[in-house]
Parts: C-alpha cells; structure tokens; sequence
C-alpha cells in the first residue's frame, strides 16, 4: 500500500464509558469505507504492557486513570503514520491484563479513528487531530448501557460491575473524562442515535480529506 503521499486525517473520539463512541467511529467508518481506506484505533489497545507483574499486581490497575495508558508510544505511534510509516500496534489481552506477544501491523490510511474514553486528555494526542469528538451520553444511561454489557458479554456479576463504577469508573470520569470534554471541537449528545450530527461530521471529513 502506498499513501505515502497522503497525509491522514486524524479524528479523535472520546466520552464515557459506554456513551455510544464505537457506534459513533462505527458510522463514520461506514460513510467512507467505500471510498477511502479507514483505520480505527483503540486507545485500550495502549495500555501498559504489564507484564513484569503478578496477577494479583495487575489486576490492582485504575484503567479509567490516564497513567494507566502509553500515550508516548500511541503519539510516536500516530506520527509515524502521519509520515507515510507502517506501525506495530500492540494488542492487549484484557483477561490477562497485559499486553499479548504480537503485535498488528497497520499502513497509514487516509482516516484515522483514535477512540477511547481518555483520547482528548492528553495535549500530545489532541495536538495531532485534525477533529476532536466528544460523545456525551447522559451517566445514568451510560450505567445502564455498561451494567448490561458487562453481565451479557463479560460474564461479569451485578455487584461487580456497580463495585467498579462506583469505585474508579465515576470518580475518574468525574476527574479526567468529562473535563476533557472542553477541548472538543464538537459535543456529540445521544451517541450514534444522532444522525444528523455524524453526516455533519462527515461532511468536514470530506472537506479536509478534499484539501488535502
């Protein structure tokens, strides 16, 4: 693949957790999935690689803390992609809390979806977006949504998930997630359900990616 050529579009997504961002990063990738190449990129997947500790050790982790992510990499990582270089992504294994042995190479591509609830937190990030999203979704919403994930998908209990909310999930929203709404080029309300505002969104995509 060779976009060298083209300098990407990069466009971050933020928000609390389950407030509709992979919905949102969902229909842009639909919009122009037939006419450009679109890559999406999960700030979960730049966690810190933890495996110098114990079990026990990691699974003491604040992941809604934004010390808990490798923002350095993420930025050398995204710069690398703006110059036209191919990148190893980690992955990272949530079941064993740390990052797994392969990584995935990815191309620069001519959209970059940066998505994560911390992803407009970090000044190095923000200063390499070209859109900075932000989807506010109501938190007793967001609860629910969460609450209802986490049973059906992860196999997580009731008092788990409430045990987790209450202990990190709110206060470090409260902290670092909703402050960061301010540097948001567009609030998004309602997540995917807003139709209206992801076509405007989509719009600007195209008016950039024309410019450039």
């Amino acid at each position: 693949m060779n976009n060298q050529h083209i300098t990407p579009v990069i466009i971050g997504i933020a928000g609390g957790s389950a407030s509709g961002k992979t919905t949102v990063a969902d229909k842009i990738i639909e919009n122009f999935g037939h006419t450009s190449s679109v890559t999406l990129i999960r700030h979960d997947d730049y966690y810190n690689d933890q495996s110098a500790l114990t079990m026990e050790e990691r699974m003491q982790t604040n992941y809604d803390h934004p010390l808990s992510l490798d923002n350095a990499l993420l930025a050398n990582h995204l710069q690398l992609l703006l110059a036209g270089e191919t990148i190893a992504k980690p992955i990272y294994e949530l079941k064993e809390h740390t990052r797994s042995s392969e990584t995935e190479v990815m191309h620069p591509t001519q959209i970059i979806i940066l998505e994560g609830i911390l992803v407009l937190e970090d000044e190095r990030l923000r200063d390499l977006m070209d859109i900075k999203i932000f989807v506010d979704t109501d938190a007793d919403i967001r609860f629910i949504r969460r609450l209802k994930r986490d049973i059906a998908e992860r196999g997580r209990t009731f008092e788990s998930v409430v045990d987790q909310y209450l202990g990190t999930v709110r206060p470090m929203h409260n902290q670092f997630v909703e402050p960061s709404k301010r540097f948001a080029d567009i609030i998004l309300p309602e997540g995917g359900s807003n139709f209206v505002a992801i076509d405007l969104i989509s719009t600007k995509i195209q008016s950039i990616l024309d410019q450039k």
